[in-house]
C-alpha cells in the first residue's frame, strides 16, 4: 500500500483493540523530533518513570523503533503486540496500512508492558498521522519542532500549509510548545491551530551555552583530536517549572541541538506546571527536579545524529594496497536541504576554525545516498554540503570527495525510493561552479541499477557501502599523517541504517550506542 493519510483505518482498529490509556507526549515537526523525543524520554527515564518511545523511520531493524526504557523491544513483546494488531485487523478487514499497524502495535506494546508514560513521535504531518488517533484524553502536552518543506506531495507546497498540517495535534485543554522557528509563518499559522482547537501555547525554555567549570561539571574530558567526538556542551536551561536555572552538560551536537533542547525543556515544564498533567497520576511534580533534568540531558542518547564512529576497514588506493586504516566517521541524518544546512553549519564550525590542527591539510569525503521525494531535489540538499569547500579553504588547503549510493529500502515501506546515484552526480556537476575544486567522485559499479522490480536486501546495500568506506580510506591514507582527514556519512537515515547493520556485520556495532 503507497501513502494515504487518513484517520479512518486506524481508528476503526484501535476500537476492536484493547483500549490505549497510556499518559502521553505527542511531538510532531519536519527537523529535529527524533532529537526532542529522545531527550525528554531520557529525563523522564531519570526520573524513575518507565517510558515507552516510538520513532519511525527505525535504524537497524524494526524493533528499535519501538523503545521501552530506552532500549529497543525485545523480539517477543513486538511478536506479541503485532500478532494481536494483525488478527483484529485481518478478523475485520480493517486494510489498515504498514505504518498504521507499527503505530497500533506500539501502542498495544507500551500498554502490554504498562510504562509510565509514552513519548509519541509523529510519522508523517500531523493531522491525519496515524498518531494523532491517540485518544485526547491521554495526551497531557503536545509539541512542533522546527517546520520546513518536504514531503509536500502529502502536506502542501508552503510551509503556511505544512505547519497547519503538523500543528493540528494540537488538543483542547493541553499545552502546545512551538519551538524556534526559521520561517515567521510557521508560529502564526501554529498558535491560530492550537487556539481553533482550545489548546494553550506554552513557553519554550531558555537554553544559554557556558564555559565548561571544573567544579559543576567535572574533569573535563580528553581531547587529543579535534576530529573526534567532542565533549558534551554545557548549558543553563531556564525553565518555567523551577526557580533557578539547570545547569547541565548536553551530548548531542550541533547548534540546533540547542533549539531541540528548548523545546523539550519546555515539553517537561509544561508537563510540571498545567494543571491538566495532574490529571495523570504520575505525580511528575514531585519527581522530576532539577537534578532530575539535568541527569537525563547528560544521558541521552540519539545515533545517527552528528554520531561519531571509528571505523576498521580495507582501503581502496589507485596503487592496489590494502592495508587496514582507522578513521573516523561522522554519521547524520541529513535528509533535506534545512537539516543539510545543519549539518553544513557544523562541519564549517568544527573544520574551519583557524587554530590548532585546522592549519593542517583536510581531506574530507563524503558518503551520500538521497530519498527521491519531489519536489524536493539531490541539488537542494546537497548545496550546503558542496558550499562547503570554499568556506573552508579560507584557512586551509581542503580535498573533497564524494562516494554516490543507493540505500536499503526500509521494511515495510515500499514507496521509498533511493535516487540513483547518476542523478547525484549529475546534480553536483550542475552545482560546481566552473572554476571551482574538483570533487573527487566515486561510483559503485552495480548502483545505479534500478530496484523498482523488488525491495533490496540490507545485504545488497552491505557491499557497496563497504566499498565506499574503503574508498574513503583510501583518499584518508593518501593524504598521509600531515593530514586531517574526516568521513561525513549523510543524505538518509536508511543509509546511516545500513551502515550501522554493516558495523554490525563488521563486530564493531558497540560503536552504534556508544559517544554521539
Amino acid at each position: 500500500m503507497s501513502i494515504d493519510l487518513s484517520l479512518d483505518r486506524i481508528r476503526k482498529l484501535l476500537d476492536v483493540l484493547p483500549p490505549y490509556k497510556r499518559t502521553t507526549i505527542h511531538v510532531a515537526g519536519t527537523n529535529g523530533k527524533g532529537s526532542v523525543c529522545a531527550l525528554v524520554s531520557s529525563i523522564l527515564s531519570a526520573a524513575n518513570l518507565v517510558v515507552g518511545r516510538f520513532n519511525s523511520p527505525h535504524l537497524v531493524s524494526i524493533l528499535d523503533c519501538i523503545c521501552i526504557g530506552n532500549k529497543p523491544i525485545s523480539a517477543e513483546a513486538y511478536t506479541s503486540a503485532r500478532e494481536t494488531v494483525e488478527r483484529a485487523n485481518n478478523d475485520n478487514s480493517i486494510g489498515a496500512s504498514n505504518f498504521e499497524l507499527l503505530a497500533c502495535t506500539a501502542l498495544c506494546a507500551f500498554e502490554n508492558s504498562a510504562v509510565d508514560i509514552v513519548v509519541l513521535e509523529v510519522g508523517m504531518g500531523g493531522r491525519l498521522d496515524a498518531t494523532n488517533a491517540v485518544p485526547d484524553d491521554c495526551i497531557i502536552v503536545s509539541a512542533l519542532t522546527a517546520v520546513d518543506l518536504d514531503h509536500q506531495a502529502f502536506l502542501g507546497d508552503t510551509v503556511g500549509a505544512i505547519s497547519r498540517e503538523k500543528s493540528a495535534i494540537a488538543r483542547p485543554g493541553r499545552p502546545f510548545v512551538i519551538g524556534p522557528q526559521m520561517h515567521p509563518a510557521v508560529v502564526d499559522v501554529a498558535c491560530s491551530i492550537v487556539e481553533e482547537a482550545g489548546g494553550e501555547v506554552a513557553p519554550l525554555a531558555t537554553v544559554t551555552p557556558t564555559d565548561w567549570d571544573d567544579a559543576a561539571d567535572g574533569p573535563p574530558p580528553a581531547q587529543d583530536d579535534a576530529l573526534k567526538a567532542p565533549r558534551p556542551r554545557p548549558v543553563w536551561v531556564t525553565m518555567a517549572s523551577f526557580a533557578e536555572p539547570v545547569r547541565a552538560l548536553l551530548p548531542l551536537h550541533g547548534e540546533h541541538q540547542l533549539a531541540n533542547l528548548q523545546i523539550a525543556a519546555g515539553i517537561i515544564s509544561a508537563a510540571l506546571t498545567h494543571p491538566s498533567s495532574r490529571e495523570s497520576g504520575l505525580r511528575l511534580q514531585d519527581r522530576i527536579t532539577p537534578g532530575t533534568v539535568a541527569r537525563g540531558i547528560a544521558n541521552t542518547r540519539w545515533p545517527g545524529r552528528l554520531s561519531y564512529h571509528t571505523l576498521s576497514l580495507p582501503s581502496q588506493t589507485p596503487g592496489g594496497s590494502s592495508n587496514t586504516v582507522d578513521f573516523q566517521i561522522l554519521a547524520d541524518g541529513a535528509h533535506n536541504p534545512a537539516s543539510a544546512t545543519a549539518l553544513a553549519e557544523y562541519l564549517a564550525d568544527l573544520l574551519g576554525k583557524p587554530s590548532g590542527s585546522s592549519s593542517r591539510p583536510l581531506t574530507l569525503t563524503f558518503i551520500l545516498a538521497l530519498s527521491h521525494s519531489p519536489p524536493k531535489t539531490p541539488a537542494q540538499t546537497l548545496a550546503p554540503l558542496l558550499a562547503l569547500h570554499k568556506r573552508l579553504a579560507e584557512h586551509r588547503e581542503v580535498r573533497i570527495g564524494a562516494a554516490l549510493l543507493r540505500f536499503t529500502p526500509p521494511e515495510g515501506m515500499p514507496w521509498v525510493r533511493s535516487v540513483p546515484p547518476s542523478e547525484l552526480r549529475a546534480a553536483i556537476s550542475a552545482s560546481a561552479p566552473p572554476t571551482g575544486p574538483t570533487i573527487d567522485l566515486w561510483l559503485d559499479s552495480d548502483a545505479d541499477a534500478d530496484s523498482a522490480g523488488g525491495e533490496a536486501r540490507p545485504e545488497a546495500s552491505a557491499a557497496p557501502l563497504a566499498r565506499a568506506l574503503s574508498w574513503a580510506a583510501g583518499r584518508q591514507e593518501q593524504a598521509g599523517a600531515r593530514a586531517d582527514a574526516l568521513v561525513v556519512l549523510a543524505g538518509s537515515l536508511y543509509l546511516v541504517a545500513d551502515f550501522y547493520r554493516l558495523l554490525a556485520t563488521l563486530g564493531q556495532a558497540a560503536e552504534i550506542w556508544g559517544a554521539n
